[in-house]
């Protein structure tokens, strides 16, 4: 039997314009409401506490999530584990976040009174703004789309997609509003690369005592390309007479010397060190040590103090085995 072949193309493009328009719906809804819902979180006491069933119960995780890395302490709850016993997290200091498109959901209607007698305010995102959970809530954020991009009309999606936007929506206003900084982000995000980009600096990673290549300006250049070869880092610091950084040789200037036939036997390394070389501090980011790299074209940084003495080096190689790179 031959096969038959189809074009799925068209269905993806009607899928990603319904969705498009869902979004693009949504700022009506960034409103007063919007406002309030922003307020409630920011002037909270204790964590964000997002509750949904089903699909928005996953996009509920997510949002939760978002929330928590993003400086405001949040997590989710499935609504029916609160029935029985998960409620016992929520306190009165808590916001709740209850997230139904419908607005009916029975396992979400059903721990809200506990929720009104415990008088932690309630946050719905519904899709329906006269529904029992949306007059319930002390706000309503509504995420009301005017149709799923399934052809049927049954599987949440343009829907979902709605909620998971106005969900970032909240989450940017709030960490803009606190002075949410990279720093900030970095601790709540140690691991993988991405901690690895926010939280390392030059000292973790730089090479220091008898492994910084150190020569003296007074030394001819064929002892400095000794140093550099000892080390291995493609480049020496040439120091003054107080240990001070005079300048820097490196691989690149070793090439131009030799297209000049510059005697490196008979010349100081004085001669053609190149002087207003770029350095470091060793408390810098490994990751805004990476953009002055990449900014200037240079493969390797000397780190210095604060009287100006190398204490340290590093080069390209060793942000890429860091996983900074």
């Amino acid at each position: 039997m031959k096969q038959v072949t189809h074009d799925f193309r068209p269905l993806g493009h009607d899928v990603l314009e319904i969705e498009q328009s869902a979004i693009a719906g949504l700022k009506q809804y960034i409103d007063e409401q919007f406002n309030r819902a922003c307020q409630i979180m920011f002037d909270c006491k204790g964590r964000v506490i997002v509750i949904g069933m089903g699909k928005s119960g996953h996009i509920g995780g997510k949002i939760a999530a978002t929330l928590a890395s993003t400086g405001t302490p949040a997590f989710f709850v499935h609504p029916g584990e609160a029935s029985h016993g998960d409620l016992g997290m929520v306190t009165d200091n808590d916001v709740v976040i209850a997230i139904s498109n419908s607005g009916e959901t029975s396992e979400v209607l059903n721990i809200l009174p506990v929720i009104k007698r415990l008088g932690v305010k309630l946050i719905a995102m519904t899709g329906n703004p006269e529904s029992t959970l949306a007059r319930l809530a002390d706000v309503h954020v509504c995420i009301k789309v005017e149709q799923e991009a399934c052809p049927l009309g049954l599987a949440p999606t343009a829907s979902t997609t709605a909620t998971l936007v106005m969900g970032d929506a909240l989450a940017v206003a709030l960490l803009k509003t606190r002075g949410f900084t990279a720093d900030d982000f970095a601790l709540s995000h140690p691991g993988g690369s991405l901690g690895k980009r926010l939280l390392l600096r030059l000292q973790d990673i730089m090479h220091t005592g008898d492994r910084v290549p150190v020569t003296e300006q007074t030394a001819l250049i064929s002892e400095a390309l000794l140093e550099m070869s000892r080390k291995g880092l493609g480049m020496t610091a040439i120091v003054d007479d107080n240990k001070r950084l005079a300048g820097i040789f490196t691989d690149g200037d070793l090439r131009r010397i030799l297209d000049n036939r510059i005697d490196v036997h008979s010349t100081g390394i004085h001669e053609v060190m190149t002087r207003s070389c770029i350095t470091a501090n060793a408390d810098m980011l490994a990751a805004q040590a990476l953009k002055i790299m990449q900014d200037r074209k240079i493969n390797g940084l000397i780190i210095v103090d604060e009287d100006g003495r190398p204490v340290g080096a590093m080069n390209m190689h060793d942000l890429l085995q860091a996983g900074v790179v």
